[in-house]
């Protein structure tokens, strides 16, 4: 059975995970810098990294393993967990893959010289309903699958 991952500092999706990962009888570990209450603390955990900026990326890439599943808004750390053939979700249910993560990579490269340029000024755009529905859908999706 696979272990779902969540980067957790800043995800909007928390509650989502745990309703679908309760469905499926599959653990969750929510990975932080700093302590923080987390959904369904009974059968989730919370593992508190202390450390730089990518600590936290850190330790989820050292735990997973083929078929888990990462959910992370954090490009380079989707990457890196492809990388070890986990399944990655991002909270808008973007599903990262090895087929899609470099032209990802590319995006954010592009977008982060933009920004240090000036050109562009404004964030990704707000979350929304729809958002958590293709999520749940995705994440739903990327289970049933991993358990074929």
């Amino acid at each position: 059975m696979p272990t779902i991952y969540v980067d957790a500092d800043a995800c909007p999706v928390k509650q989502e995970v745990c309703k679908v990962a309760r469905r499926y009888g599959l653990a969750v570990t929510f990975v932080a810098n700093s302590r923080m209450s987390i959904p369904d603390p009974g059968t989730s955990t919370l593992v508190v990294v202390k450390g730089g900026f990518d600590a936290a990326d850190d330790w989820i890439v050292g735990q997973v393993s083929a078929d888990d599943i990462v959910v992370t808004a954090d490009i380079p750390l989707a990457h890196r967990c492809i990388g070890k053939h986990a399944r990655v979700i991002g909270p808008t249910g973007r599903s990262f893959t090895e087929e899609n993560i470099g032209q990802a990579m590319a995006m954010r490269e592009l977008m982060s010289g933009l920004r240090e340029a000036g050109t562009i000024t404004g964030g990704p755009p707000p979350f929304q309903k729809k958002d958590r529905s293709r999520f749940l859908h995705q994440l739903d999706q990327m289970i049933q699958s991993s358990k074929r």
